[in-house]
C-alpha cells in the first residue's frame, strides 16, 4: 500500500511540476515612451501577442530551453533576443526599441499605387522616416535629402540658390516629386516646391529610382520622391520644432491636430523660415547665401466615412521672398542695370484629396490642383510666369485568383505662360491617359508585375510606357527583384533651367524639341540578418542602367556666350552600382552607410563625354550612439562626392574644369531627459568646406555683372582686354555645392 501511495505522489508531483506555467512578460518602450501594438512572438512557433496601449505584453504556455524572442512594429528596428527558459519561471524582459532611420518594412504605396509592405513590393522602394530627418535637421526637404545614398540636392544658381534633386546622377527635371501620391511639385514648383513643407507633418519619404511613367506619366522618367504626410490618427496633438544657426537662419515648425465635430479632424502645420544676413566670406561682393523670408501653411482634413472608406482633403499655401546678389542691392534696384540682384517673389497654393467611392469594389478617386505665380528678376531680365496644373485619377483595385489587378484612368491639365519670347502664346494642354497593372502570384515565393500606360498629348501624339517587375522571395530575409521599364518627359526649358535666365549667355533652342524617352533596368537584392545577441543587419544593393533617347541637355561648351538646347543625336546613359548597409547593435550603437558608383555620359557622333555636374561616386553615412542612462544621443552624418565636370567658359577660363572630391559632415547632440521635450544642437559642415577652395573665383566677372566693360568681336565673342584678360562674361552657373561654411545650431522640440 505504501508503494502505491508513493507512486501516486510521484505522478502527482510530476504533473504539478509540468503544469507550472513558463512565461515571459515586460514592457515595450522607446525613448522612455511606451510602444503600443507591437508584435511579440517566439521564433519558429505559433506563440505570439501584441503590446497593449501602455506597452505591456505577456507570453505564456512556453516550453523549457532556448527560445528566440522577436519584436516588430512599424517605425522601429526589429528586435531579437535569445532567452533560456526554465520550469516554472516567469522571465521579466523589458525591451527598448530603436526608431528606424531607414524604415525597413513599412507599408509603401509608391511602387504600385497600392499599400503593401516594403518586403512584398515587387518594385524596390527606399523609405525614410521622420527619425532620419531629425539626424541632420534642416529647414527644407531639399536639404534633408543630402544624406540619402544616390540622391543629391544640386544648387543650380550661385546667386538665387535655387536647385533640384538628382537621382543616380540624372538631372532634377527627371525626378517627379509627389505629395501624398499626387504630382503637386513639377515645372516651376520643382525649383521651389521642396521648401516650406513642415517636417513635423511628414510620415515618411518614399524614393523609387528608375522610370515610373507607366503609373505616373511625364516627369517620372528617372525616379520619383513621394512625400507622405501624417494621417490625423498618427499625428501628435501638438508639435513645435524651432532651431537657429550661427549664420542667422531661423526655422519654426508648428503642428496641431484639431477635432471638428464627431467625424472630422484637421491636421494643421505651419513652417516659417527667415534669413536676412549679408554674408560674403569668399569676398566677391555677392551674397554667399540667398536671403529668404517664407511661410507655408498646410491643412489636412480627414472625414470618418461609412465603412471606414477613405476621404481626405489637404491644402497648402506658400509664399516666399528671396534675393541674392551684390551686397549693396536694395529693392529699388530691382530690374535695373546698376546693381545686380536676383529677386524672386513666389506665391503658390495647392489642393489634393482622396475619396473612396461608396461601392463594394475598391475604387479610389484622387485629385490635385496647384497654382504657381512667380515674379522674378535676374539682373535687368524680368521673368513673370504663371503655371496651373490639375490632375485627377480614378483607380480600381481588384483581386482575381492569383492576379492582383489595378485599372486606372487619369487626366492632367497643364497651363503655363511667361513673358519670354519662347512663350508667345500660353501653353495649355489636356493629357488623358489610361493604365493597367497586373501583379501575378506565380508561386509562393515568386511574383511577376506587368504594366502598361497610354497617354495622348496633342503636341506629340500617342505615348506608350510599359514596365515589368519580378520578385523572388528566396527566404523571409532574402529578396531579389528585377525591374525593367520605360519613361517619357515633355520639356519646358524656362520652368526647369534657371541657367537660361541668369548670367549673360544667350539661350538658343536649335530645333523643335521632342519628348525624351528612357529605358531602365534595375536589379535589387535585399538581405536581413538577425543575430542571436540582438544585432540587426540589413543590406540593400542595386545595379542600374538607364538609356535615354532624345535627351535634352544644355551645351555650355560649343559657344561660351550661349547655352544650346537640342535633342541629343545619340544616347545618354546612366549606369552604376549602389548599396546601403544598416547595422543596429543592442548596446545603442547603429550606423547606416551608403555608396554609389556611377557612370553618366552622352555619346554623340561617336564621342563619349561625362555629363556636366554629375559625380562619379558618392557616399553617405549616419552613425548614431545613444547613452540610455543619460538620455543623450550623438549623430554623426555626412556625405562624400567624387569629382564632377563643371560648366566653364571656354579654355581661357582659369576656374577648374572638374570639382575636387568634397564632403559635408555634421555632428549633433540630442537630449531627451525632460517629458515631451527634446533639445538638440551641434555643428554643420565640420570641415568648413566651400566650393571656392582652389579656385580664383566662383562667379565669373562678379565685378561687372552687366558686362559693361566686356569687349566683343564681330561674332559676339568676348575678347581679351587688360581688365578682362581671360575674355570672360558674367556667369553665376559655375556651382556644385553650398557656399555655407562651418556653423553651429541649436533647437528645441516639444510634443504632446
Amino acid at each position: 500500500m505504501k508503494i502505491v501511495k508513493l507512486l501516486f505522489f510521484q505522478c502527482f508531483f510530476t504533473i504539478f511540476c509540468n503544469a507550472q506555467e513558463i512565461s515571459i512578460t515586460g514592457t515595450i518602450s522607446s525613448e522612455a515612451e511606451p510602444v503600443p501594438f507591437a508584435s511579440i512572438y517566439l521564433k519558429n512557433t505559433q506563440i505570439g501577442t501584441s503590446s497593449d496601449e501602455n506597452g505591456f505584453y505577456e507570453l505564456s504556455g512556453l516550453r523549457t530551453g532556448k527560445q528566440t524572442l522577436l519584436v516588430s512594429v512599424i517605425g522601429y528596428i526589429p528586435f531579437s533576443r535569445t532567452i533560456n527558459l526554465n520550469d516554472g519561471e516567469t522571465k521579466f524582459v523589458d525591451i527598448e526599441l530603436i526608431p528606424s532611420t531607414e524604415a525597413l518594412d513599412e507599408m509603401v504605396v509608391t511602387g504600385t499605387l497600392k499599400a503593401v509592405s516594403r518586403s512584398e513590393s515587387p518594385v524596390p522602394v527606399e523609405v525614410y522616416s521622420p527619425t532620419f530627418l531629425k539626424k541632420n535637421p534642416t529647414a527644407s526637404i531639399f536639404e534633408a535629402l543630402q544624406n540619402v545614398n544616390g540622391v543629391r540636392p544640386q544648387i543650380n544658381c550661385n546667386v538665387c540658390n535655387t536647385g533640384d534633386i538628382h537621382i543616380n546622377g540624372l538631372e532634377g527635371p527627371y525626378t517627379l516629386v509627389l505629395i501624398d501620391g499626387m504630382p503637386i511639385v513639377s515645372g516651376l514648383g520643382t525649383v521651389y516646391g521642396l521648401t516650406g513643407i513642415p517636417n513635423s507633418l511628414i510620415e515618411q519619404i518614399e524614393i523609387v529610382k528608375g522610370p515610373a511613367s507607366s503609373l505616373y506619366g511625364s516627369e517620372a522618367v528617372g525616379g520619383l520622391i513621394n512625400i507622405i504626410t501624417k494621417s490625423t490618427l498618427e499625428a501628435p496633438d501638438f508639435f513645435a520644432d524651432a532651431f537657429a544657426t550661427g549664420w542667422g537662419e531661423y526655422n519654426l515648425d508648428v503642428g496641431a491636430k484639431i477635432d471638428v465635430g464627431k467625424n472630422t479632424d484637421v491636421l494643421l502645420g505651419i513652417n516659417y523660415f527667415n534669413f536676412d544676413e549679408l554674408i560674403d566670406n569668399n569676398g566677391d561682393n555677392f551674397t554667399d547665401l540667398t536671403l529668404q523670408d517664407r511661410i507655408s501653411i498646410f491643412q489636412k482634413w480627414n472625414f470618418q466615412h461609412q465603412e471606414n472608406r477613405i476621404f481626405s482633403i489637404a491644402g497648402r499655401f506658400f509664399y516666399e521672398d528671396r534675393w541674392g546678389g551684390e551686397l549693396q542691392w536694395t529693392p529699388e534696384f530691382r530690374g535695373g542695370d546698376e546693381i545686380y540682384g536676383e529677386s524672386i517673389y513666389t506665391r503658390r497654393w495647392e489642393m489634393l484629396g482622396k475619396y473612396q467611392l461608396p461601392m463594394k469594389e475598391k475604387v479610389m478617386l484622387s485629385f490635385s490642383y496647384n497654382d504657381h505665380s512667380q515674379n522674378s528678376v535676374y539682373g535687368h531680365v524680368t521673368y513673370l510666369a504663371d503655371q496651373r496644373i490639375g490632375f485627377s485619377q480614378l483607380t480600381w483595385d481588384k483581386k482575381m485568383g492569383s492576379h492582383d489587378l489595378l485599372f486606372g484612368s487619369a487626366v492632367r491639365y497643364n497651363y503655363y505662360d511667361d513673358n519670354t519670347p519662347a512663350t508667345a502664346v500660353a501653353d495649355e494642354v489636356l493629357i488623358p491617359s489610361i493604365f493597367i497593372q497586373d501583379e501575378i502570384a506565380l508561386a509562393k515565393k515568386h511574383s511577376l508585375l506587368l504594366g502598361l500606360r497610354y497617354d495622348y498629348d496633342k503636341r506629340h501624339g500617342n505615348i506608350f510606357t510599359p514596365r515589368t517587375a519580378y520578385r523572388w522571395k528566396i527566404t523571409d530575409n532574402d529578396i531579389l527583384r528585377f525591374n525593367a521599364g520605360t519613361g517619357f518627359r515633355v520639356v519646358n526649358l524656362f520652368t526647369e533651367e534657371h541657367a537660361a535666365l541668369t548670367g549673360a549667355r544667350d539661350v538658343i533652342v536649335t530645333e523643335d524639341l521632342n519628348p525624351e524617352r528612357s529605358f531602365n533596368l534595375n536589379l535589387n537584392y535585399l538581405k536581413k540578418i538577425y543575430a542571436d545577441n540582438g544585432t540587426f543587419i540589413s543590406l540593400d544593393a542595386s545595379a542600374f542602367y538607364t538609356n535615354f533617347s532624345n535627351a535634352i541637355l544644355p551645351d555650355y561648351e560649343t559657344d561660351a556666350n550661349q547655352i544650346l538646347y537640342d535633342n541629343l543625336d545619340g544616347k545618354s546613359v546612366s549606369q552604376g552600382l549602389s548599396a546601403n548597409i544598416d547595422v543596429v547593435f543592442p548596446n545603442g550603437f547603429k550606423f547606416l552607410i551608403g555608396a554609389t558608383l556611377q557612370d553618366v555620359a552622352q555619346t554623340e557622333d561617336g564621342i563619349k563625354r561625362r555629363q556636366i555636374l554629375t559625380e562619379s561616386y558618392t557616399g553617405t553615412w549616419n552613425v548614431d550612439y545613444t547613452f540610455r542612462n543619460l538620455k543623450l544621443s550623438i549623430d554623426y552624418t555626412g556625405n562624400l562626392y567624387g569629382p564632377m565636370r563643371l560648366p566653364v567658359l571656354g579654355e581661357t577660363d582659369p576656374r577648374s574644369d572638374f570639382s575636387p572630391t568634397w564632403s559635408i559632415q555634421n555632428v549633433q547632440f540630442t537630449y531627451k531627459g525632460l517629458d515631451n521635450f527634446e533639445f538638440y544642437g551641434g555643428i554643420k559642415n565640420l570641415l568648413d568646406w566651400t566650393p571656392n577652395r582652389g579656385n580664383p573665383f566662383i562667379i565669373a566677372r562678379a565685378n561687372d555683372p552687366f558686362d559693361k566693360e566686356v569687349s566683343f568681336d564681330g561674332s559676339g565673342n568676348a575678347v581679351a582686354t587688360p581688365n578682362n584678360p581671360n575674355a570672360l562674361t558674367f556667369d553665376p552657373s559655375y556651382v556644385y555645392g553650398p557656399n555655407q561654411g562651418i556653423r553651429g545650431f541649436f533647437g528645441v522640440r516639444y510634443r504632446i
